[in-house]
């Protein structure tokens, strides 16, 4: 007897319930912040998690809050899961449930890194990426994948030679991973506006300089690949205080762009907005600037630019302490669940 696909699908996601032990519903799995009143109302954005270092399992909730519940936007947050008992862990890098949820969404934010998803997961990405629709990738998305060589999905590692120079990082985003440009840990990062793009409506509400996180600049390529056109550039610091000055010597001169869009054309010839910025670890969404930046770039990307406010709110939504990044520093025991809204 033949199975349709679609049918198979769903008893595989039964059966992966069953193996959690039977107590959660797929639904449990990730989490939702409808969204209410404002311009983004019915606009769908999917916020996908999986880093191990940068706690983006902190980030996306926060940034889905914020997105909703000032914004309006409706916002479902995807998270590395462990199989065995459902709770978030990032080191499992070959599960996130509810990648089917990219079919009907009108955004995407991601945080990845590394991530060496199984085919029927990964083809819900590829299937997005080719639709043409936006993307926001934050920090490691510029090596979202690493996938195994001769993969079906192999192109999209942050590494690949043979189809994809720099697979999707470069590709899709505009850069791979390439190095630690500031010290790590060691020298912070100071968001400046490249020239010319102080009147880009991406950049409201914020000032030169007023973006400063505690993640270190990452080397890119100068120029970036393709039609990629730096927002922001990064001043490394000579510490990881507000008040350092900037480093002097060549680290400085030319400064990599840590903000960026471009556009990526599909292989039946879609053009998606695409925005990417180095910067994004749970630590970094404390600075106001760097909230108001994603939002601007989530109205941007989801054909809202001529709404982009004066000063958007960024408020943080309930309680936001994020832990500081490192790897293995989840936060043990916690389930999507966790992150919900508390009524």
């Amino acid at each position: 007897m033949m199975i349709h696909r679609r049918a198979l699908g769903q008893m595989l996601g039964m059966a992966f319930c069953l193996m959690i032990g039977g107590t959660l519903s797929a639904q449990e799995l990730w989490v939702k912040y409808p969204g209410g009143e404002g311009p983004g109302k019915g606009k769908k954005v999917v916020l996908i998690s999986g880093d191990d270092e940068y706690r983006s399992e902190e980030s996306m909730p926060q940034m889905g809050r914020i997105l909703s519940e000032r914004h309006g936007f409706d916002c479902t947050v995807l998270f590395p899961v462990d199989p065995k008992n459902g709770t978030i862990d990032p080191s499992v890098n070959n599960n996130i449930p509810g990648l089917e949820s990219l079919k009907d969404a009108d955004l995407v934010i991601m945080c990845l890194r590394f991530r060496n998803l199984p085919d029927d997961q990964m083809q819900h990405v590829v299937d997005y990426v080719e639709s043409g629709r936006p993307i926001i990738a934050l920090r490691t998305s510029t090596h979202a994948f690493n996938i195994k060589a001769g993969g079906k999905h192999s192109k999209y590692s942050w590494n690949d030679k043979k189809e994809w120079d720099g697979g999707f990082g470069r590709q899709v985003l505009g850069e791979t991973w390439i190095s630690h440009h500031g010290h790590h840990g060691v020298q912070a990062t100071r968001g400046i506006f490249a020239p010319g793009q102080e009147s880009n409506a991406l950049l409201k509400g914020i000032k030169s300089g007023e973006i400063f996180v505690p993640t270190d600049v990452y080397g890119v390529t100068i120029p970036l690949p393709g039609d990629s056109k730096p927002l922001i550039l990064g001043e490394v610091a000579v510490g990881m205080n507000p008040e350092d000055k900037a480093l002097e010597g060549p680290k400085n001169n030319p400064m990599m762009p840590v903000a960026w869009t471009k556009t990526y054309k599909t292989a039946s010839g879609k053009s998606s907005k695409i925005f990417t910025t180095t910067m994004g670890a749970s630590q970094d969404f404390s600075n106001e600037a760097l909230r108001r930046l994603i939002v601007n770039a989530s109205y941007w990307a989801s054909g809202l630019e001529n709404k982009i406010p004066e000063k958007a709110d960024v408020a943080i939504v309930g309680e936001y302490k994020p832990t500081k990044y490192s790897f293995n520093g989840f936060t043990k025991g916690k389930k999507p669940v966790d992150f919900a809204l508390k009524p």
